[in-house]
């Protein structure tokens, strides 16, 4: 018997005025890609996809893996090989459970998708993190706002780099979200107050409200800019002015890095390892957090999607000028 025929159902038996967008071929190729390769397709962060990818990679080359599907035969005692492999190299602790995260997370999708029985990274100990702190350093308040002053006042380029200055320091904002902010991100009204729409990692989306500095500073530079009422266009642009008939492009994270903050960071003497775009955003996560916000809403804020990841910027319990070094008298 028939069931399509039997159930009389209309969305069923319309398909004859469907023209179908796949062919048999296509259709059945899709059909046949590996849970392996679904799961690599289903990360969302570009970042993410990139370190996954890196760490599988170096799996593969040490277990010989070739084939998506040859993942199916990996046992616990690859997993245990690959660590001590890894652990004989030197690398950080932080470094190997990243890679073992990695694996963990394509054996939890191939468990889902019944392709595996069992998680072989599920009970493997993962490396202690060396540091709760982090190893992302925070400025000091008097070196922030040397940093916020450091750009010019007075020329378009200072003023833009004032403007993406406050967004880091005031808003935590990541380069890569900070290079995708279009100009009707900026002050959008929530509830009377002016608010950031931000873009976040894997496409997330979060309102944040902006700070009466970074107001006014935004809006210094789009009227000496003039681009303030191109809504759909980025908010951040090279100030040298482009060829005839092409659009200013918006900056890019590098460009956020080295010609912004570290120029400026070099300029007022800011300087040792670790010092870039994630630093302010660390400085502002740790000054948030000295100042009493509740540590939930910090992660929110963040856009972080655990805690634990809030928690590296938890530097309450470390004030250098508590230490008994200062105590000391002779």
């Amino acid at each position: 018997m028939n069931i399509l025929k039997t159930t009389e159902s209309p969305a069923l038996t319309a398909e004859s005025n469907i023209q179908r967008a796949l062919t048999a071929p296509e259709f059945q190729r899709l059909a046949d890609v590996p849970p392996e390769a679904q799961w690599f397709a289903n990360l969302d962060s570009v970042q993410t996809r990139r370190a996954y990818q890196n760490d599988l990679r170096v799996f593969m080359a040490f277990t010989g893996i070739v084939n998506p599907e040859e993942f199916r035969a990996v046992t616990r005692g690859h997993v245990l090989a690959w660590r001590a492999d890894l652990e004989k190299q030197g690398l950080a602790g932080s470094s190997i459970r990243r890679k073992l995260a990695a694996l963990a997370s394509l054996f939890d999708y191939l468990c889902n998708s019944n392709a595996v029985t069992h998680n072989p990274v599920k009970g493997v100990k993962r490396p202690k993190v060396e540091s709760y702190e982090g190893k992302t350093p925070a400025l000091g308040d008097v070196q922030a706002r040397a940093l916020l002053d450091a750009p010019p006042a007075d020329t378009l380029k200072g003023r833009r780099d004032r403007a993406i200055l406050s967004l880091l320091l005031y808003h935590a904002l990541r380069r890569e979200e900070l290079t995708k902010l279009l100009v009707k991100d900026f002050n959008q009204e929530r509830r009377g107050v002016p608010h950031l729409r931000v873009q976040g990692k894997g496409g997330k989306l979060r309102y944040l409200p902006t700070h009466p500095n970074t107001l006014r500073l935004v809006a210094e530079y789009l009227d000496m800019a003039g681009h303030g009422s191109e809504l759909d266009r980025p908010l951040f642009r090279r100030t040298r002015a482009p060829q005839a008939g092409i659009k200013a492009s918006a900056l890019t994270p590098g460009a956020i890095y080295a010609n912004v903050v570290v120029r400026y960071m070099s300029q007022v003497g800011i300087r040792g390892d670790n010092m870039g775009p994630h630093a302010l955003r660390a400085t502002a996560a740790t000054s948030a957090l000295e100042h009493e916000a509740d540590i939930a809403k910090v992660q929110e804020w963040l856009g972080h999607a655990n805690i634990s990841t809030t928690r590296v910027y938890d530097r309450r319990g470390f004030k250098p000028d508590d230490s008994p070094t200062f105590r000391v008298v002779y």
